[in-house]
């Protein structure tokens, strides 16, 4: 007997204290849904800035913190597909968790590490700095480095070639490799 080929979609965890059709409607007005005694002005204001830059920006701002960051991500995803085509940060006082479909997960990972901050406006204004900051170009530097690494080859088998042919002559008695 084998398993299924393909796993089944594993639900994902929104902590009972978060209203999740509320998050959605929140986030519908402004892109950003936080607690009371947030500073919705200035996540609304990052959320603005980085519409500026291209980035459709969702913030969803929880008090309490899950038990892990995986929930922050689950609620990130639940709002990003709502929202088609958002960038969605989900954060915590200590976590923060995202969903992107423009971004890799490598960039937002990045992301959410400069996004735990405690301050909710920081925490925002530190990821969309990181996803605005580009990336090292990696494949250029990889093709220049083999092109220098063949180029190294080549021209230490010509010496190699060389060396050999002048040892060749000046010693007529040797015999020819």
């Amino acid at each position: 007997m084998t398993g299924p080929h393909v796993l089944p979609l594993i639900p994902g965890y929104i902590p009972p204290d978060v209203d999740i059709d509320l998050v959605k409607a929140e986030v519908a007005d402004g892109g950003v849904s936080a607690p009371a005694g947030a500073d919705i002005e200035g996540l609304r204001q990052v959320v603005a800035d980085a519409g500026r830059d291209g980035i459709d920006l969702k913030i969803v701002v929880i008090d309490t913190n899950p038990p892990i960051d995986t929930p922050l991500r689950d609620i990130a995803t639940e709002v990003g597909t709502a929202y088609p085509g958002s960038t969605v940060l989900a954060i915590s006082p200590h976590y923060a968790g995202t969903y992107s479909p423009t971004f890799d997960r490598v960039t937002l990972e990045a992301g959410q590490d400069l996004a735990k901050t405690g301050d909710p406006v920081q925490s925002s204004k530190n990821f969309v700095a990181e996803l605005e900051t580009p990336d090292f170009p990696w494949m250029p530097f990889t093709i220049v480095l083999v092109i220098g690494v063949a180029a190294a080859a080549v021209f230490t088998r010509i010496l190699q070639v060389r060396a050999k042919r002048s040892v060749a002559e000046s010693d007529p008695a040797a015999p020819a490799e």
